[in-house]
């Protein structure tokens, strides 16, 4: 008997669209904010990143924009799409500096940390 794994939803409960494939995201680096228990982080939230959402994450103690070869990351600019910690982005949220959201790309997992209102203040259509 074949098992086949139940699709993803996103926070809209549709079937989860790809995030982002340049440069290649998702906890599985499968272009999707896929998750599954093992991600303590909850890389949920597909975001659109600007520099003052990663000047933020810098100053916290999560520069995403320096690469990390040996963790297959690329380091990311402004503009890229990346699927971010659920809790970060809320923290971004909450200190003025939440970055754009793609509602389609962004899991319903993460809905356990940030309130599909508050993404939806962010959000942008998933063909941007």
């Amino acid at each position: 008997m074949i098992r086949r794994m139940k699709a993803s939803l996103n926070v809209l409960g549709t079937p989860l669209q790809s995030c982002s494939i340049e440069p290649m995201t998702g906890w599985f680096r499968d272009g999707c904010c896929n998750t599954d228990d093992r991600d303590r982080g909850s890389h949920t939230v597909c975001a659109t990143v600007s520099r003052a959402f990663l000047d933020f994450l810098r100053d916290k103690g999560n520069d995403l924009v320096t690469p990390h070869p040996e963790y297959d990351f690329p380091g990311l600019k402004p503009g890229d799409s990346w699927c971010v910690c659920a809790a970060s982005w809320r923290q971004a949220h909450e200190a003025g500096v939440g970055c754009p959201v793609k509602l389609e790309a962004t899991h319903a997992a993460a809905l356990k940390i940030v309130p599909l209102a508050m993404l939806m203040e962010h959000a942008i259509a998933a063909e941007a």
